[in-house]
């Protein structure tokens, strides 16, 4: 698709500049000039040209179907803030680990920032044969443009067959633009991922259909095949100080480096709770306990147990609980030694986001909900009796 300026017909108005909503138009020497590589064809300007002007051919041109034997290797992008690795990062590393091992290919990292060479050790150490470390002042903070460059430089030049990401805030925004600019399939939200060793396809399965079913997706024609993964699906691997691998250093010019953005300032979030995607224990609480003021049951024993507070859709769609507190598809992913589901029938939407827990607990009177079947220990009986009996239990035994 492309867009065009007829020169016998631009007046240089300024109009289409104003109308712009990505301000990738300017005038030269009385003609309107568009950025190719900023404009996304809205038509905009085409809406408010009073002399027909502007052109823009929608007719989608299929690409040739790439030569996809060059592309070999399993790359993570290595999200960090501030300096430091992002956990899920070395969730990646863990799963991608497996899946080069069945390709028979090396795992690499990529890692974008400033001052973050001696960060390399550890992505070693958790699993990378290799590490594309581009190291700049620009870089030092994440901001989309030049991240979205730089990453696209780095995959057209080395050519990985598979590229995977944390489906972060940061994860979503990024690697989204990249697949879009280099032409190929993405998969978000991953909850499995897989080898076709035949073929040499992964196999991106993921919820759908608003849970309902869990879809498995390929990239057959195109490469590389992308996927984002949620914080706590995936395992990490245990450090190995003694693993060796290759850090490649590469540098680009400012124009690849620049943004039109500018960050202003980071406020960091302040919360007197525990923050549930990190928490070793999770007591949630869910319909089953009829109103919100019966939450504070589940907020004792989270207390008692030094736990965090999670909900399920239902209950924070009721207003009982905030949405930072929800467990599941649409809320989040969660991986706690223990797991305390209070008065939660165990619709998918709910166990996609809790069913990596090493212990879950079921509380709930119907023997037949289906939190039962993944349940490790499963308590038949009223919410309302045996939450307090166990927050008892627990606070005499942990006083001792």
């Amino acid at each position: 698709m492309s867009i065009k300026i007829l020169k016998d017909k631009c007046k240089g108005c300024m109009v289409c500049v104003e109308a712009c909503p990505f301000g990738v138009i300017k005038i030269e020497e009385k003609l309107a000039i568009v950025d190719l590589n900023q404009c996304n064809l809205c038509g905009a300007c085409k809406e408010v040209c009073k002399f027909d002007a502007v052109v823009i051919d929608k007719t989608k041109i299929v690409k040739n179907i790439r030569d996809l034997s060059v592309y070999r290797g399993v790359w993570v992008f290595g999200e960090q803030k501030k300096g430091e690795i992002q956990s899920v990062v070395y969730e990646l590393l863990g799963k991608g680990r497996e899946l080069a091992d069945k390709l028979g290919v090396e795992l690499s990292c990529v890692l974008l920032g400033h001052n973050i060479e001696g960060k390399t050790k550890d992505l070693i150490a958790k699993g990378a044969d290799l590490v594309y470390l581009v190291d700049d002042p620009a870089l030092v903070n994440f901001s989309d443009e030049p991240y979205t460059k730089v990453l696209i430089k780095l995959i057209e030049k080395y050519k990985p067959e598979i590229v995977l990401c944390g489906a972060t805030s940061i994860g979503r925004s990024l690697i989204s633009r990249v697949a879009v600019k280099i032409y190929t399939g993405l998969t978000a939200d991953c909850t499995e991922l897989n080898i076709d060793k035949e073929k040499r396809l992964l196999l991106q399965t993921r919820p759908a259909f608003g849970g309902n079913i869990m879809a498995t997706i390929i990239s057959p024609n195109y490469r590389p095949q992308m996927a984002t993964v949620r914080h706590k699906v995936m395992k990490q691997l245990a450090s190995d100080e003694a693993r060796s691998g290759k850090v490649i250093k590469e540098s680009y010019e400012e124009d690849v480096l620049k943004s039109r953005t500018k960050l202003l300032d980071i406020v960091e979030e302040v919360s007197s709770t525990i923050n549930i995607a990190e928490a070793d224990i999770i007591v949630s609480g869910g319909r089953g306990l009829r109103d919100p003021k019966n939450f504070v049951l589940v907020e004792e024993l989270a207390k008692v147990l030094n736990g965090a507070v999670g909900a399920s859709r239902a209950a924070v769609d009721a207003g009982w609980m905030p949405y930072s507190h929800q467990v599941g598809q649409t809320g989040k992913t969660v991986c706690p030694k223990i797991y305390i589901a209070c008065g939660i029938s165990g619709q998918i939407q709910h166990l996609v986001g809790m069913q990596s827990s090493d212990t879950i607990i079921a509380i709930n009177k119907d023997p037949s909900a289906p939190i039962f079947s993944l349940a490790t220990y499963g308590i038949v009986g009223d919410v309302f009796e045996v939450l307090p009996l166990l927050t008892k239990k627990f606070k005499e035994v942990l006083a001792k």
